[in-house]
């Protein structure tokens, strides 16, 4: 077979529209259970409660009930359970998670305005996903593409094959188009130019003619290595009006540092069920850019002697501004197919903003020795928007865009609203040692039969370099600390949580019918269980002053 060099930018560079699809950008909206190891150890159940700093991003106004000047640091281990090593990525990392400090300033007898800053890590996307020798039954990624192309047009969700001036197979809206489809994949590129099409002689005329078809998969084989983080800057201004009602307000700089690699293998199969070979498709996917948002809270004590508290907070989106760029090659180690190798690349810019999120806490002290407490976090990421970006700039050079309403139906349809429960106790028998306990509890995010679909008319299809997605469950997070106070203002803490969340790996979208030949035909995918187990130690080191 001949090698093939593809490079997609040169073939899809002139459309300016450029957007992300649904599952690539889900996983840039959620966060950890991240901060100082106090908020950590308590399940990050202290909303309402304050006086932490990691409340900067949860509840404004938990910075409101601090008196004196602090200054906190935390680093922690990050260990993945049940994994391999893969692409250089171990299953223990090391995590510099958080930094920053609280200036408190008396402004009368039981009245403070205090200033904070805060660094933390929302996001540690170091993780390796694995799924080894499963069987595939009724689908290959090839056939997929060749699904999409027997359905003809993006009006039913697939493309019109014919060669482009330099010989290559190329993805048309329709017949009668000149414009490439939305629907038409990096990876569709590939398979079509390297798998799908094969060198054929008519009978009839003896001439040579290039054949499209499918060869299924029996076997497939995935490894991805997740690397990178998203940081969080935090700057805020709160206080509190005689010791009863705290407000406070925080403006949030985020910055998305993403780096995705991934291998994917088929084994293939001849019409009569013989072993064809096999293909990769190994792909390297980066994600940069930086987004803002703005978050508002109140914690109130409606009853004047009683320590019991009520939060409430409110963040809006986060508007993100960001670039995805990707490496991709497809390995054809098989008897099928044009090619034994093709590559391409892409770069573009795209923007995303989150749902909204809302947040209610209550916190309770025993004297001095017992604190509780409990909140609920709720963001509807059902709702949260996928943007084209037009190519067009305003006088301050922001580039303008609009929404992917079609991308937006998709996540609408694969994703739904996220409640976050956070239950956490801290007991000091002593006043210089306190040991804390909590639980944390996230609904899931995926609608159980969230699809990431391949065939809509989207630019994050055309721009998609990879087709797997998994369907994660609930997250369960238990976590256990304590913490020491020297008399002199150093404070030690260290906590431990452990998280875990079983999901649905899906190497394509399953179920895509098309008549081919007459006969009604289905490229399926066959799903894999999947979990995440994470263990993580934390160690915080503070100073009051």
């Amino acid at each position: 077979m001949k090698k093939i060099y593809i490079a997609l930018l040169a073939v899809a560079g002139f459309l300016p529209a450029t957007a992300q699809d649904a599952y690539e950008s889900a996983r840039l909206m959620t966060e950890d259970l991240n901060g100082t190891a106090r908020y950590v150890g308590m399940g990050g159940a202290i909303d309402a409660l304050g006086a932490d700093i990691s409340t900067i991003s949860t509840n404004p106004a938990g910075l409101g009930l601090f008196r004196r000047n602090m200054v906190t640091t935390s680093i922690g281990l990050v260990s993945q359970q049940d994994v391999n090593k893969f692409d250089r990525l171990g299953k223990t990392n090391l995590s510099f998670d958080q930094i920053g400090f609280v200036y408190a300033q008396r402004t009368g007898l039981q009245s403070f305005l205090n200033f904070g800053f805060n660094y933390h890590k929302t996001r540690n996307f170091d993780q390796i996903l694995s799924v080894a020798d499963h069987p595939m039954r009724g689908g290959s990624l090839n056939k997929l593409s060749y699904a999409k192309h027997i359905r003809g047009n993006v009006d039913r969700g697939g493309y019109s094959i014919d060669f482009n001036k330099d010989g290559e197979l190329m993805g048309y809206e329709d017949a009668n188009s000149n414009y490439r489809a939305n629907t038409y994949s990096q990876w569709d590129y590939l398979n079509m130019n390297a798998i799908n099409a094969m060198d054929a002689v008519d009978p009839a005329t003896n001439e040579n003619y290039t054949e499209i078809g499918y060869n299924e998969a029996d076997m497939y084989n995935f490894d991805r290595s997740h690397r990178g983080w998203i940081n969080e800057y935090d700057l805020n201004i709160s206080g509190n009006c005689s010791d009863r009602v705290y407000l406070g307000i925080t403006v949030g700089i985020h910055d998305v540092n993403y780096k995705g690699y991934s291998e994917y293998t088929e084994g293939l199969n001849f019409s009569d069920g013989s072993d064809a070979g096999v293909m990769t498709l190994a792909d390297e996917r980066k994600i940069e850019g930086t987004g803002y948002d703005i978050k508002a809270g109140i914690i109130i004590r409606p009853v004047e002697f009683s320590p019991f508290r009520i939060g409430l907070s409110i963040s809006t989106p986060t508007w993100y501004d960001l670039t995805s760029s990707n490496y991709t090659v497809l390995y054809n180690n098989s008897a099928v197919g044009m090619y034994d190798k093709g590559e391409n690349s892409e770069s573009y810019k795209f923007k995303l903003f989150t749902p909204w999120k809302f947040g209610l806490s209550m916190g309770h002290t025993i004297g001095s020795m017992l604190a509780l407490g409990a909140s609920i976090d709720y963001a509807d990421y059902s709702s949260a928007d996928v943007r084209i970006n037009d190519g067009y700039y305003d006088y301050n050079g922001e580039e303008g865009s609009f929404s992917d309403n079609i991308m937006d139906d998709n996540v609408d349809r694969s994703l739904k609203g996220v409640a976050t429960l956070k239950l956490g106790a801290e007991l000091k028998p002593d006043p210089c040692m306190a040991v804390r306990l909590g639980y944390n509890y996230v609904s899931p995010m995926y609608e159980t039969n969230g699809v990431r679909d391949m065939t809509i008319n989207s630019p994050g299809v055309m721009y998609s370099s990879t087709t797997d997605y998994v369907n994660w469950d609930a997250t369960h997070r238990i976590t256990c600390g304590m913490g020491y106070k020297t008399t002199n203002g150093w404070s030690f803490d260290l906590a431990y949580q452990y998280s875990t969340t079983n999901g649905t790996f899906y190497p394509f979208q399953p179920e895509v019918s098309f008549t081919d030949f007459g006969a009604n035909e289905v490229c399926t995918s066959t799903p894999a269980d999947v979990s995440n187990k994470r263990h993580q130690l934390l160690f915080t080191v503070g100073y009051t002053f």
